[in-house]
């Protein structure tokens, strides 16, 4: 297997603007503020990291199929993305204080050390399953035909948000519109099917 330094910031600075405004950022957030934020971090990102060996894991089975027809999936699921982003980007906040009162019932158990960590893991784990991020993820696994470099850069791109989310958490949304974030995410989205398409029809 290969590594392409390329394809994985690519990767990276694809799925950082997708993630960001997602309920993750939140729920890190949250439990960031019931536990140790390390544990909190160390749980979420084990959980991404299974998320996202599944997601390229898929996305490398999908590119063994005929190139035409993945070319063609991949670009509705960007498009797909693209339109569930910019739709719901009106209404960041007010999902925004709705996951937040999610996430807090469940973890409203205190909880330290191996314990602290199983609960940020399965509270990601079951949240973020089936994603945007992995649909995506497996979408750019299955274009690049590099289920590797894919992997890397999505999984350093969801750990530093959950790095960002652990550590800085309401500093930082004071200064960040996820309304924002989420429009730049979805016409990042929508560029990436505009491409997909414009290359199937090059051959």
């Amino acid at each position: 297997m290969t590594f392409s330094i390329a394809t994985a910031a690519i990767v990276f600075a694809l799925i950082f603007p997708v993630e960001l405004p997602d309920k993750t950022f939140v729920a890190t957030l949250v439990l960031a503020t019931r536990y140790r934020p390390l544990l909190v971090w160390v749980g979420v990102t084990a959980a991404f990291l299974v998320q996202t060996v599944v997601a390229v894991t898929l996305g490398g089975l999908l590119a063994r199929l005929p190139h035409a027809p993945v070319q063609i999936v991949a670009a509705l699921m960007f498009a797909l993305g693209g339109v569930i982003l910019l739709r719901g980007a009106r209404n960041a906040d007010r999902e925004e204080r709705e996951a937040e009162e999610e996430f807090e019932a469940k973890a409203a158990a205190p909880a330290t050390g191996l314990r602290a960590v199983s609960t940020s893991f399965l509270v990601l784990f079951l949240a973020e399953w089936g994603d945007l991020s992995q649909l995506l993820t497996a979408s750019l696994a299955a274009r690049y035909h590099d289920p590797v470099s894919v992997g890397v850069g999505a999984f350093v791109a969801l750990a530093t948000i959950s790095a960002l989310g652990a550590a800085l958490g309401r500093t930082l949304l004071r200064y960040l519109k996820l309304a924002t974030i989420r429009r730049i995410g979805g016409s990042v989205c929508l560029l990436l099917a505009v491409i997909t398409l414009v290359e199937l029809a090059r051959g």
